[in-house]
């Protein structure tokens, strides 16, 4: 069987949710399906070879269109309807799409059959939390009509499957949940790298910590408003904790910085920006909580991530993080800093609380392995 996968979301020179999501996948299917033939497509104005070396194997083949991406998203796949891509690959029996894209495949007798990841639909459940340029990119990929014409779709949840079914009308007989796996190892950092990357940062010993774009929809003036709820109060803690928020800057994210700038322990508050890999382990692995009071999740990477860890997590109650965590978390209304606030202190009071949480938060993580949702994509590619 020949399989095509669109790559394109592998261009980003950092990766995060989605680019990281179909790299973990897209190299545990190529280590573990020696009988099936893959080609890889992605379309790039500049050179970026250096990033296409991990995804030539013995199985898999790149191949690449060179256009700039608006010429070739705008004018030829959606006005154009040029060049088929499973044409462009040699012809495939199952093309499957990690994510939303504008794509032109073959229709009619032997044409691909379609499979489409789908990881969220916050843009349609939320648009408000979008910038005016993400909002105008989703009408103009045709996002339902995109759904409705895939084969078969896999949700990363069982909360997004509901939500393509209520929001997009389709049947839940079209929609097989795979979940995710853990995209970090789980080993702790060694203490002299952590101090290193605290050094680096500008952070001390005790910390507060949330990993995520600095965008609306993750709540972070929520986190904010339930930090300055706990510095404010007496406990032993109060005067030396800090928040650090790490992840790249996203949009419509000026009232996070005004919130952050009006805070009377702003000087406690740090933006970190965006953290490789080591970086993000090495917080992981000294920060005293995790907190990701986010308002919707299609899945949530970095609760899970912290758990393997052994960090304890304060999360949303709503959308699909309760489902991620199981028991292994506090759970809290996104929607009350407070009750934020009040999670994040019940752990660092409770230090039997601490410790159940540990203890089930690494048992949780390693429910969830690469491993496994390639060998379930594989029987669903097989069996269409």
């Amino acid at each position: 069987m020949k399989i095509g996968v669109d790559i394109r979301v592998l261009m980003d020179k950092q990766y995060s949710g989605v680019s990281e999501y179909t790299a973990n996948l897209l190299a545990a299917l190529l280590r573990l399906d020696k009988d099936d033939k893959y080609r890889l497509f992605y379309n790039s104005w500049h050179d970026i070879s250096d990033r296409l070396a991990p995804w030539s194997k013995d199985n898999s083949l790149v191949r690449a269109t060179g256009w700039p991406n608006k010429v070739f998203n705008y004018l030829l796949q959606k006005t154009l309807r040029y060049p088929k891509i499973d044409k462009l690959l040699g012809g495939v029996d199952v093309f499957w799409s990690p994510h939303f894209n504008f794509t032109c495949l073959s229709s009619g007798p032997g044409s691909p059959k379609k499979v489409l990841t789908v990881h969220d639909l916050s843009f349609l459940r939320y648009p408000e939390y979008f910038s005016g340029r993400k909002n105008f990119w989703h009408r103009a990929l045709e996002v339902k009509k995109t759904i409705k014409e895939a084969d078969l779709i896999v949700a990363v949840s069982e909360n997004t499957k509901l939500d393509i079914i209520e929001l997009i009308g389709v049947a839940a007989e079209k929609i097989t949940v795979i979940y995710s796996g853990s995209n970090v190892s789980g080993e702790p950092v060694a203490t002299e790298i952590c101090q290193t990357v605290k050094k680096k940062f500008g952070i001390s010993e005790h910390f507060i910590l949330y990993v995520g774009n600095i965008e609306p929809r993750k709540n972070i003036i929520g986190l904010i408003e339930a930090f300055n709820i706990i510095k404010s109060s007496k406990k032993y803690y109060a005067q030396s904790l800090e928040l650090v928020l790490a992840g790249a800057s996203g949009w419509k994210n000026k009232k996070i910085y005004a919130a952050w700038s009006a805070s009377p322990y702003k000087n406690n508050i740090k933006f970190v920006g965006y953290i490789d890999r080591q970086e993000k382990e090495a917080l992981y692995t000294s920060a005293e909580v995790f907190a990701y009071p986010s308002f919707y999740e299609g899945f949530g990477f970095p609760p899970l991530e912290a758990m393997a860890f052994g960090l304890p997590v304060v999360c949303s109650n709503i959308s699909s993080l309760p489902e991620v965590v199981g028991g292994a978390a506090v759970l809290v209304n996104p929607y009350k800093a407070e009750e934020i606030s009040f999670g994040i202190m019940e752990i660092l009071d409770d230090e039997k609380l601490r410790t159940e949480l540990i203890t089930q938060g690494q048992a949780r993580a390693k429910i969830f392995s690469w491993d496994k949702a390639a060998a379930k994509y594989l029987e669903l590619f097989r069996n269409l």
